[in-house]
Order: structure tokens, then C-alpha cells, then sequence
């Protein structure tokens, strides 16, 4: 393994902005950075349907057909701050000079990808069909793989490389996300002189809020309103009313019943007090739950264990485009690769996390072969 080409790939990249709408830079980039290391490279129409920077590509190394083929997954958008991003390495971990995110998440899978490949160009090592994903607007929603052309991917077994923590653990779990709002309307009234002539809306949302449970639902299940905004002035009954909120649960079912309910509750509020309601629900992310035994998983834990490591399930709270990924068809985990505090002006990744993730990339591309 080339640590110092590995950094110097990664340092390179985050200085490309690639915030989530801004992504042609960067997938240009990696067209040409895959096809000078001698992949064919692919790219899908999502753009006509995102309307984001890019499409998403698929790279395909060619291998040894009678093996397994694989396929390996990372996002090339960023949050906010990205742009400017300066790179500051202190005892072997990389920092931002914190004025901006480290760009860690998505960009260190990236360059693990990449220098994974130029390991097996370097070394000639025999492996199946290898396929590198490479998608758009992950973190505005999972829109980029959501509008993917899946017959691009041939390998039905797959991993994102997208997951905090050191590397080891693998999403065996992760739940279905609705994201909804909540219209509201009463009616107006002066609240000194006639308020029972006016409908409240804020009434409204508390006789429904009174019926629900939010916060933590069970083990697999959570329900949020995190936005409320309505009225115009504290003399005025108030005559409309927006909530935004989500709900996730591991079991796609809990999480449909639960937006129902929800529904279901404000809709019936406004009926009985003479308001009106307009509620809408969009689906972000399907959830999955792996079976331990399952084809990825067994692939996973026979690479770690060749590379000295005990594979760590993990359940997430979030979405990535893993979600997506199984969803339509395919068996994928999404893999910790070792960098901290994303989203946030001290995320960080220590080398060496790095190099054991292109270590466990190679053991998983060596194992498919046996499968």
C-alpha cells in the first residue's frame, strides 16, 4: 500500500467542491481518474430527473468471470461548509483547519476505492468483476442512487463505504425515513375582542399532538416535529400553521402505520374544530434488516477475519444509499471506514483507518472469489 499517494489522492479531492447540486467537478474528475487506471466508465441519465450537478457513474474493473462479482459504493456530494476545505494532518490524523467539513465522508471512501485499485493493477492481483459506484445528492435525500439505473450494476452483492467509526462494524439495520409537513388552517379572529369567532390553528395541532406519541416509540421506532411556524401577532387567533417533522423505524410497516396515524389525527382534529388540514408524506429511505447469515455478511466476516478483525454488527438510526441499494434488488452493508463527527467543522480520519479500510477491501474482492 502508497500511504502518502493514498493522502495525497484524499487531499486532492476535498479541495474539489462537490456540495450536494455542485457535482460535475468532481465526478470529471473521477471519470478520468478511473479510466486512466483501466476501468470503463459509465454514466446513468439521472440528471434529467435530479436536476443535480451530475449523473451518477459505475466504473467496472474486468475480472475472472467464474468468480463473484462485487460492487463498491460511495457518495461524491458534500454538506455545507464545503468549500475551500485545507487539509491539516496532526499525529496521523487529518483535520480540516476547521473552517470547513474534513469532506472525510464521502471522500476518504473514495480514495480507498481508488487506491485499492491501483493496488491491484500494481500487485496483478486476480479478482471477479469489480464494480465502483459512484452517486449524487446522497445527502439531500438519497436522490442520486434513488434515480440510478440499476442495470448498470451487475454484482447483486455490495458496500457502501460510508459509515462512521473505526473500521470493523457493518449496518446490518437501518429504518425507513418519511419526512412530512403539516398545513394548517383556522380562522382568524381578534383574540381580545371575538375570539370564539376564529378557529385556532395552533389548537388544532395540540388537541392531535394530545392523541400521538413522539420521541422514542420502541427499540426500532422514532417520531419528531421539528419545525412548527404559524401566526402573525399575538392579538390575532392564529389562522395557520405549518409542522414538519419525520418518522423512522427499522420495520417499513411500523413506519407507514405510524404516518397514518399521524394523518389521521390532525385531519380529524380540523374536521372537529372547523379548520382544514393538508398533510403530505414523502417516502426518503426503505428500510432493511440483513439476516447474519446472509451472502454479504458472510463475505464480510471472512474478509475481517483475514485481516485480523472480528466483525461488529451495528443498527443505524439513519439512511445511506445502502437503503436504496436493497430496496431494489441488491444485498449490500454499509461499512465503517473510520472517519468522526461528519457534518461538522471537527470531523476528522486517522490514516490509518484508511489504510486498514483498502486492507478490507482487498480481503473482500480476495474472498469473492470464493463465493
Amino acid at each position: 500500500m502508497n500511504k502518502r499517494r493514498l493522502v495525497e489522492r484524499f487531499i486532492e479531492m476535498v479541495k474539489i467542491e462537490s456540495v450536494s447540486g455542485n457535482e460535475s467537478q468532481i465526478q470529471n474528475y473521477l471519470i478520468d481518474a478511473f479510466q486512466q487506471l483501466g476501468l470503463t466508465v459509465y454514466q446513468d441519465n439521472s440528471q434529467l430527473k435530479t436536476n443535480l450537478g451530475a449523473n451518477n457513474i459505475v466504473a467496472k474493473l474486468k475480472g475472472n468471470e467464474n468468480y463473484c462479482p462485487i460492487f463498491f459504493s460511495c457518495h461524491v456530494d458534500t454538506v455545507s461548509p464545503g468549500v475551500g476545505i485545507e487539509v491539516v494532518q496532526k499525529e496521523g490524523v487529518l483535520f480540516s483547519v476547521g473552517e470547513t467539513i474534513l469532506a472525510a465522508d464521502n471522500k476518504a471512501g473514495i480514495a480507498v476505492m481508488l487506491e485499492m485499485i491501483e493496488i491491484i493493477n500494481e500487485q496483478q492481483i486476480e479478482t471477479g468483476n469489480l464494480e465502483f459506484v459512484l452517486s449524487v445528492g446522497e445527502e439531500i435525500g438519497l436522490i442520486g442512487v434513488e434515480a440510478m439505473d440499476m442495470s448498470l450494476v451487475e454484482a447483486e452483492i455490495g458496500f457502501v463505504l460510508d459509515n462512521a467509526g473505526p473500521v470493523g462494524s457493518a449496518i446490518v439495520a437501518s429504518p425507513s425515513l418519511y419526512m412530512f409537513d403539516i398545513e394548517l388552517t383556522g380562522k382568524a379572529a381578534h383574540a381580545g375582542l371575538e375570539p370564539e369567532k376564529g378557529v385556532s390553528a395552533l389548537e388544532i395541532a395540540v388537541k392531535a399532538m394530545n392523541q400521538l406519541d413522539f420521541g422514542r416509540i420502541d427499540h426500532e421506532t422514532t417520531a419528531n416535529i421539528g419545525v412548527i411556524q404559524g401566526g402573525d401577532a399575538s392579538n390575532i387567533v392564529m389562522d395557520h400553521l405549518t409542522l414538519k417533522g419525520e418518522v423512522r423505524s427499522i420495520s417499513p410497516q411500523k413506519a407507514a402505520y405510524l404516518v397514518e396515524a399521524i394523518k389521521v389525527a390532525f385531519e380529524d382534529s380540523s374536521q372537529k374544530l372547523g379548520g382544514k388540514c393538508q398533510f403530505n408524506a414523502d417516502l426518503k429511505a426503505t428500510g432493511f434488516r440483513l439476516e447474519k447469515a446472509s451472502a454479504v455478511l458472510n463475505l464480510a466476516r471472512q474478509a475481517m477475519k483475514d485481516i485480523g478483525l472480528t466483525l461488529k454488527y451495528e443498527t443505524s438510526g439513519g439512511g445511506s444509499d445502502a437503503n436504496v441499494f436493497n430496496a431494489k434488488g441488491k444485498e449490500v452493508t454499509n461499512l465503517a471506514i473510520g472517519y468522526e463527527k461528519i457534518h461538522t467543522v471537527d470531523e476528522y480520519i486517522p490514516i490509518a483507518e484508511m489504510e486498514k479500510c483498502v486492507a478490507l477491501s482487498l480481503a473482500l474482492a480476495n474472498r469473492a472469489k470464493h463465493n
